[in-house]
């Protein structure tokens, strides 16, 4: 016997068609001369849908059961974000780069992993490994505290092998390669690398490491080196040169780093050094000294256009190229503003005192004044008259008169021919120095959260910022792949102007507006896209006595975000 169905079509006085459907059981049979044919046994058209799917199920032979008895899901992980991630090492061949496949290396890439989708200290990792399919299926669900930092030391015993082969992969012989360098602030006692200096995350009274991150000309984190806290940018550059020509082999380069890093020490000792090149930045006294009255650098030369190169004896076989940025030159006016108006506001408090008879004393005016004119970093521009009864104050005109002339001018420098990098491309170089700033958001505040450290002994620290940049490096990759599922800007916009602020493009622009991508999908931040990500769990199911393991059916952005990635999405991580 069988369900069989007949459709009937026929056009409405509307115009519109309809279709009718009639279901019928039949059964097949042979008549006395071997003829074959068929008997309607019952019309089933007023049965339920699934009732009759129901019925022709149990006559194929299917077993037919009560769902909440013979159906049970047992456990159901977060899986998508944890795919996505691996999918994309995958393509980079990340687990083959850190090196042969044995325990530590599962738990090194565990590690990477979970930094990358859920920033956690590494007790915190290691506890909730067993709540996403990471644990299960690398077989780490039970690894204890001590197998995980001896995989991060295994990790760091592996750090030049793998950042010799990311340099292979990134940086080309006679290309260029970024610079910078940052800090975090330490938490706890007794690590050799925490000392007191200048802190980019502003805590003060915390001691720090420092860290030099090298990247590609795109941002791409190739290399990173910890220092202690109160190393210079000037001695990081020295050690990131050392490591590109003795560990990476690339004895043509040119570094690009900022007026901290590439002070005229490490300039001259790129001199020495058969071809390495530098592009960077003058510091303020030397623009200033530029910019005299007899100096090449005037406003004339920006009358056409916001660059201009220049020649200058003090930097001989040097091309100088000065530029002006409008708005950057308009926000420095309005800072420097307020940060005058803002200490005019404490001083007139300090002479108050002074008139009420309350403050008294040369020394103890002098010392309350001067902690408010350098509370703002301002005092070059005030002059203070100081007496045991008396204080005034005024601004020295002509001096902020003077910053003022050169505010949104810089100049870049670089032994560079026209011929080798022109102009614009000197410019665009420097500029992208932003990569490595934006790579540090990523890697201490926005992705990783690298900060605060809390390891003491040395290695430990070198391991765990190690294994932020490797982090870092798959997560660089993981925005670029889903800018255009983001609200990132994946037209990158050229501009006739090449010191002009970065336009977005007229497609972010309508993502901005419209908060849909080009697909018509709701744009969600990197990180939400995240955590929708995760929302795509995979369900570990008895059936009938059996198991089996399914995923849940992703939403069109899930299936888009694999897309993009150009991998299906992988049922276990274990690939």
């Amino acid at each position: 016997m069988h369900v069989d169905v007949s459709r009937r079509h026929y056009e409405a006085a509307d115009g519109s068609m309809r279709e009718y459907r009639r279901y019928l059981l039949r059964r097949s049979y042979r008549d006395e001369q071997g003829r074959p044919r068929k008997e309607t046994l019952a019309n089933l058209s007023d049965l339920p849908e699934h009732a009759i799917e129901a019925l022709r199920a149990a006559l194929a032979g299917k077993t037919l059961v009560q769902a909440d008895t013979a159906f049970r899901i047992e456990r159901s992980l977060p899986h998508g974000h944890l795919a996505a991630a691996h999918a994309m090492a995958t393509t980079l061949g990340l687990k083959k780069l850190l090196g042969p496949d044995c325990r530590q290396r599962d738990l090194a890439y565990a590690l990477i992993l979970s930094r990358v989708v859920r920033p956690r200290s590494k007790l915190s990792t290691l506890r909730l490994w067993s709540d996403t399919t990471l644990g299960e299926d690398l077989s780490i669900s039970q690894a204890s505290t001590d197998q995980v930092y001896e995989a991060l030391d295994w990790l760091l015993g592996r750090q030049d092998h793998i950042q010799t082969a990311l340099a292979a992969r990134h940086l080309t012989p006679g290309g260029t390669a970024l610079f910078d360098l940052s800090s975090s602030w330490m938490e706890g006692r007794g690590c050799e690398l925490a000392e007191f200096g200048h802190s980019r995350d502003g805590k003060r009274g915390k001691t720090q490491i420092e860290y030099g991150l090298l990247t590609d000309p795109a941002g791409r984190p190739v290399a990173v080196q910890v220092h202690p806290g109160a190393t210079s940018d000037s001695e990081a550059f020295a050690a990131a040169v050392t490591t590109v020509r003795e560990k990476f082999g690339l004895n043509q380069l040119t570094m690009v780093g900022d007026r901290g890093s590439l002070t005229t020490t490490r300039i001259d000792q790129l001199r020495g050094l058969d071809g390495m090149s530098w592009i960077t930045a003058l510091r303020a006294p030397a623009i200033a000294a530029l910019a005299a009255d007899d100096g090449p650098l005037q406003m004339s030369l920006f009358d056409s256009q916001n660059f201009a190169e220049i020649t200058h004896p003090d930097y001989p076989g040097e091309r100088l190229v000065c530029c002006r940025n409008p708005l950057l030159a308009a926000g420095r006016a309005r800072k420097r503003a307020d940060l005058i108006a803002a200490t005019c506001t404490d001083l007139q408090a300090v002479r108050a005192a002074v008139e009420a008879g309350r403050l008294t004393g040369a020394g103890r005016i002098g010392v309350k004044a001067g902690k408010v004119i350098n509370k703002r970093k301002v005092a070059k521009h005030f002059l203070l008259d100081i007496t045991d009864t008396t204080f005034d104050f005024r601004l020295d005109q002509q001096r902020i008169d003077t910053e003022a002339a050169l505010d949104g001018i810089y100049v870049i420098r670089t032994p560079l021919p026209p011929d080798t990098l022109p102009t614009t491309a000197v410019i665009t170089a420097y500029k992208s120095l932003s990569h490595v700033e934006r790579d540090f958001r990523i890697t201490k505040t926005d992705d990783l959260d690298l900060r605060p450290i809390f390891h003491y002994l040395p290695d430990r620290v070198r391991a765990h910022v190690f294994l932020c940049m490797l982090a870092g490096y798959l997560t660089w990759h993981l925005r670029e792949t889903f800018a255009p599922l983001t609200f990132t800007d994946e037209h990158h916009t050229e501009t006739p102007d090449p010191v002009a602020p970065a336009i977005r493009s007229p497609e972010a622009k309508t993502k901005d507006t419209t908060k849909q991508t080009a697909d018509n999908l709701t744009a969600p931040s990197y990180q939400d896209l995240l955590h929708h990500l995760a929302t795509l769990a995979r369900h570990t199911i008895t059936f009938n006595g059996g198991h089996l393991q399914k995923i849940t059916e992703p939403t069109p952005t899930q299936r888009r975000a694999f897309q993009l990635i150009g991998a299906p999405i992988p049922l276990t991580l274990a690939t």
